[in-house]
């Protein structure tokens, strides 16, 4: 498990590509027959991917008798059909673009498919569930004028599933449609996560990062995730249709909790 410290707005200007992705973008996530993880020290958020048959690990770095000893973990199917997640022993099929919550206290997790796992700390217990696509009651966005006709399945959050900090859902943008979360915001008091998929070879996303007047830019493939801190916005530009998953920890789980920033503020 690679181990990421955070990082402040004052050491971004000046910054090179390199040192932005080495620090923000997480690539590599999926490799046959493993679960890879990157612990980020921003709210403590542990990313990872895990391909065809496997196992989730327990990192000496957590210093935890089990992963999930003192933490919850969501994990979403981004393949393009069922998967499989165990735990303790009970199975959970999973469509494309679904969710199982795994509650703290969870000892034994393997998975069978591709899987995009988010992990925060939980200081609560909360059950196993699982979230269909039917069960995150979608909701409709932007449109076309816009290029950001999407749709939003919200998966973990206050009113669905219920977790300790974890905030997770799926947003699936229409062909034609490029934009994601724009206008964008910040929010002071939780880390967000984007995980791309679902974008063809050779397209990309533009992920803005940065503060609103001083951003800057990362280009993301395909099964790759952006780390953003509470300071920064997070929002971007496809060159092809893709969908995305996005997962907050922190202070809060009030989805609206955020700082807006108009368009015309961006620097």
């Amino acid at each position: 498990m690679e181990v990421r410290h955070a990082t402040a707005p004052d050491q971004i200007p000046g910054s090179t590509t390199d040192w932005l992705r080495s620090r923000f973008l997480v690539e590599d996530l999926f490799a046959p027959g493993e679960v890879r993880l990157v612990y980020s020290h921003e709210d403590r958020i542990v990313v990872g991917g895990a391909l065809g048959r496997a196992a989730l690990p327990n990192p000496d770095a957590l210093r935890a008798g089990y992963f999930l000893e003192r933490r919850e973990l969501g994990a979403v199917n981004v393949g393009d059909g069922p998967g499989t997640v165990t735990v303790d022993g009970t199975p959970y099929e999973l469509g494309p673009k679904e969710c199982l919550y795994v509650g703290r206290g969870s000892r034994e997790v393997a998975f069978d498919g591709a899987f995009y796992l988010v992990s925060t700390a939980a200081h609560a217990d909360h059950p196993t569930a699982l979230s269909t696509l039917a069960d995150a009651e979608p909701v409709r966005l932007g449109g076309p004028e816009g290029s950001n006709d999407r749709t939003i399945y919200k998966h973990v959050h206050a009113k669905g599933v219920q977790s300790c900090q974890l905030v997770l859902g799926v947003t699936v943008l229409e062909p034609g449609s490029m934009w994601n979360t724009m206008p964008c915001h910040t929010h002071e008091r939780r880390t967000e996560v984007y995980f791309y998929f679902g974008l063809p070879a050779g397209q990309r996303v533009i992920h803005l990062m940065g503060r609103p007047d001083e951003t800057r830019n990362l280009v993301v493939a395909d099964r790759q995730a952006v780390v953003s801190p509470p300071w920064s916005v997070h929002c971007g530009f496809g060159t092809h249709a893709y969908s995305f998953v996005w997962a907050m920890g922190g202070e809060n789980q009030a989805y609206d909790d955020m700082e807006p920033v108009a368009i015309g503020e961006l620097r």
